[in-house]
């Protein structure tokens, strides 16, 4: 905002929107007359023309505000928001909020630098209200979809889970490649290779064919472990009993020798999607990060807008990346016409740039390096090379195969290798694109310096070895290359790629394993709902082509209120999301979250994640066993044998660390279902211990005894009498195998007292809560930044943490939201921000929303839920406190 007030000059005032001014109304903004209509629920009215009620944010209000006390003494009013859906639906909002008296122009530029800033003032334009129905079409759609399908997923999944139009495909996506790889058979084949020598030097050679048949590769089998065409498939033994033949032999002689000339185009400079998707392969960042970044080199004045999905540049960009190409490589490295370029997709914004270094002459990376950040400098030297690189000469090169044959015992066996020359380099002096995983490529022969050769030439052969191999399932989808393929589809727009898939990892749909996005259990269980109940919006040809509908109505070519009118009411070719909610029938949760692994073990999706109930086959009618499965085992890796190996596994014992030193209890390490933990015991509870390993053995029986009647008094007192084990859980940093009796005491120790606050009086405490660790004092807790500072926080440190101003300056007293009376309690509903994090009440229950669940999804018949649920359950079971019997006292004698 600086950079643009200084090439404006004084005549001029500029002032941020910050973002969206208004947005879809909460619950709580609804006048209550509108609060029983379809208003009251979407913020959208369904039978008038979709039309949506909008309200301020209260950064809104003040923003607004402050722009109209400007707009006093002003004489002309410049709209200046990115020239993109998004971008145009804000300057209108600001202009239906300001209503402005003077003369209002749209400017719109590419790149902070002057030149463009003075070119977008002298040459503005009207408002385009198709791009604002288009925006204003995908809020609503998104809403729509968003409030009636979540709901739905809320009570037959799980509560916390959410339905979007991109989300869901998106993760549908990576839930059908974890399908595939499950359902994937793998296939094994062996070769032979060997190194070749003429000389000195060597190359390695590949077995290709035996007997003039081809021998089998990956690429040959398909993913049930089948052929796909007649090859040879050599066994081990087979490989083992050539490779001797072949040492035997120890010389080949060159059969064929083949060149092929061949030419490398530069790639087109970074769209959003392809800047995500590179950004990701080789400096790796997240699309999040990636985007995050690019946003502040965009703002610095560095690069173009980083919102595009145009390949073209201008012919300014053109000259300065020609410029410099020659610079730094010589004449030769352009070609003798610029090189132009296209998107293909056909809803390209070509009335943008591709995203590239601003201005009319390109800065080098080196130049700028004292004014960017490691990550901005990283991100530029790649949006650079990448400019230059789209605007040089082919690459040249020239291939050539060596066909060697060798008799092996009877038959003739032909070993090949490659070599690539380049005999120009051309753009690759700049720039060479990563790529992504791809199957076979363990396949491919590595490219290789081969010395020179000619036909009858005879080489030693050597180093001779059969090497086994097994097909590959396809790679999992890393961020780049579900990008990707999220473009290649159509679905979505890829300025909105890096949001949606920050968002499925958040609610934990999908976990990172290096670079590879695993889906969870959980992400199966929403996906087989939406496939079964909700097909259409989660079919990804009709996910793509209502965004193909959106850009239409942004073209002005479709109309908003009729294509919402058949999305959400039906028509003759479409169902219409309305009926189909209102005609879901039946859906069994249970049956859902369910998953047959073997005959005896099903997989089941619980509230604290998945676990495998095991069913006795000598006693079907017994209760079910719960087997953990570990948070680490992708989906996948749990096949029939890897269930069976966890059922058949020991339960761990109970490992002893030692006597407390205070109470002379045992203290011992367990691993619960809910975690690893220390619990202190009574001396006579562990029984005897294996000294070699420390595992608990199992106490001696009992002798029989007598015992209560179950439901008696006597029985009653027995179990209020038993004393309740102390126990703590480990921190996050811990293993059972690790932790040792001083750590596991101090854990017992918890909640800590740090010490005494001096001015107030009060006695600070470190404890462990369900959220994390944190201090306490009276009423007043603050969060501690790790598990650690619960054991080793001092009061100095603690009374300087309390001397800070509590995090986000919270009102636990304010409402989030609000909505009308609970039908059970007739109490106002209300969203509240507590110690724990937001929640729900009327006043009378509480139910905390779940992580990864948004304040801002829950609607008033979710809230609804979410309290008769909390009360079907009953109040919580209060703690039992065992409390020293009171002395008796020794009635006193009558005198008489």
């Amino acid at each position: 905002m600086k950079s643009i007030q200084g090439y404006l000059g004084d005549g001029y005032e500029v002032l941020s929107s910050v973002g969206h001014i208004r947005d879809l109304a909460d619950r709580r903004d609804i006048p209550a007359e509108l609060k029983k209509t379809s208003v009251g629920k979407y913020s959208i009215d369904i039978e008038n023309e979709f039309a949506p009620y909008y309200v301020e944010s209260e950064r809104g209000k003040k923003t607004v505000a402050e722009l109209k006390r400007a707009l006093r003494g002003a004489d002309e009013l410049l709209l200046a928001t990115d020239e993109d859906r998004e971008g145009e639906a804000i300057a209108w909002h600001l202009l239906e909020a300001l209503k402005p008296k003077v003369p209002v122009k749209r400017m719109v530029f590419h790149e902070i630098t002057q030149d463009a800033i003075r070119a977008a003032v002298d040459n503005t334009r009207e408002l385009d209200l198709d791009l604002v129905d288009a925006q204003e079409t995908r809020r609503i759609l998104d809403r729509l979809y968003g409030w009636d399908v979540s709901p739905v997923l809320w009570m037959k999944v799980q509560q916390g889970t959410s339905a979007g139009r991109v989300q869901s495909a998106a993760i549908r996506l990576v839930v059908d490649r974890e399908r595939e790889r499950m359902a994937f058979v793998s296939a094994s084949y062996w070769d032979v290779e060997a190194q070749a020598s003429k000389t000195s030097d060597s190359f390695g050679v590949k077995l290709s064919r035996l007997a003039g048949a081809q021998i089998a590769r990956g690429s040959d089998f398909d993913d049930t472990g089948s052929l796909k065409k007649a090859v040879v498939v050599l066994d081990e033994a087979q490989a083992a009993e050539l490779a001797t033949q072949v040492t035997a032999a120890g010389e080949a002689s060159v059969s064929s020798l083949e060149s092929k000339p061949g030419t490398r185009r530069p790639y087109a400079p970074f769209t959003t999607s392809t800047l995500q998707q590179e950004a990701g392969r080789k400096l790796s960042m997240s699309a999040k990060h990636a985007m995050s970044v690019a946003q502040r080199l965009y703002e610095k004045g560095f690069i173009t807008y980083m919102r595009t999905d145009s390949q073209s540049l201008s012919a300014q960009a053109i000259g300065a990346a020609r410029e410099q190409a020659v610079q730094l490589y010589g004449k030769d490295a352009v070609p003798l016409q610029p090189r132009l370029y296209k998107s293909k997709s056909k809803n390209a914004q070509e009335a943008h740039e591709a995203i590239r270094p601003s201005g009319e002459h390109f800065r080098t990376p080196s130049s700028i390096s004292g004014q960017l950040d490691r990550d901005e400098q990283r991100l530029y030297d790649l949006i650079w090379k990448r400019t230059v690189a789209s605007q040089m000469s082919d690459a040249k090169y020239e291939t050539t195969t060596v066909t060697l044959e060798v008799k092996a015992g009877d038959r003739i066996a032909e070993f090949t290798a490659s070599g690539t020359v380049y005999t120009f380099k051309g753009f690759l002096e700049a720039y060479e694109e990563g790529s992504d995983e791809k199957r076979g490529d363990a396949d491919k022969a590595d490219d290789q310096l081969l010395p020179q050769l000619a036909v009858g030439d005879t080489l030693r052969l050597h180093d001779v070895e059969a090497k086994g191999h097994a097909t590959n399932p396809k790679p999992r989808y890393t961020e780049a290359s579900l990008v990707k393929a999220l473009e290649e589809r159509g679905i979505g727009r890829p300025s909105t790629f890096a949001s949606i898939i920050d968002t499925i990892i958040a609610r934990t749909y999908v976990s990172k394993r290096g670079q590879a996005l695993v889906p969870s259990w959980l992400a199966f269980s929403v996906v087989r709902l939406l496939e079964e109940h909700f097909p259409d919006l989660i079919d990804y040809d009709f996910t793509a082509a209502m965004e193909d509908d959106l850009d239409a109505i942004a073209r002005g070519e479709q109309r908003r209120v009729e294509w919402l009118t058949e999305f959400y009411f039906g028509s003759e070719g479409h169902v219409g999301l309305r009926n189909v909610v209102e005609n879901l029938g039946e859906i069994d949760a249970r049956e859902l979250n369910s998953r047959p692994i073997t005959d005896t073990a099903t997989l089941r999706i619980g509230r604290y994640g998945p676990y495998l109930e095991v069913v006795d086959p000598e006693a079907p009618e017994a209760k079910p066993r719960i087997v953990n499965i570990p948070e680490d085992l992708a989906p996948d890796e749990l096949t029939p044998a890897k269930a069976q190996e966890l059922v058949d596994a020991p339960v761990a014992g109970d490992r002893v660390l030692g006597t407390h030193p205070e109470s002379g209890k045992l203290i011992v390490v367990k691993d619960g279902r809910y975690g690893p933990y220390v619990q202190e015991l009574e001396p006579e509870e562990p029984g005897t211990v294996d000294e070699a390993t420390g595992e608990v053995l199992e106490a001696a029986p009992e002798p029989p005894k007598k015992r209560a009647a179950k439901g008696t008094k006597a029985a009653a007192a027995k179990k209020d009498a038993a004393p309740k084990p102390r126990t703590a859980s480990l921190f996050k940093s811990m293993t059972v195998d690790t932790v040792d009796l001083e750590t596991a005491v101090k854990l017992l120790s918890l909640p800590r007292e740090v010490g005494v606050d001096p001015e107030s009086g009060e006695m600070i405490t470190a404890q462990n809560g369900r959220y994390g660790p944190y201090l306490k004092k009276g009423t007043d807790s603050r969060t501690l930044d790790s598990e650690q500072q619960l054991l080793d926080i001092e009061l100095p440190a603690a009374l300087e943490i309390y001397a800070q101003p509590k995090y986000g300056a919270r009102r636990a007293s304010s409402a989030l939201a609000e909505f009308e009376a609970d039908p059970v309690s007739g109490k106002p509903i209300r969203i509240r921000d507590g110690r724990f994090g937001a929640y729900v009440t009327d006043g009378e229950t509480n139910v905390t929303i779940p992580r990864g669940q948004m304040p801002a999804d829950i609607t008033y018949e979710i809230a609804v839920q979410m309290l008769a649920d909390k009360r079907a359950k009953g109040p919580a079971p209060k703690r039992a406190t065992t409390r020293k019997p009171a002395a008796r006292k020794t009635p006193a004698k009558k005198s008489s």
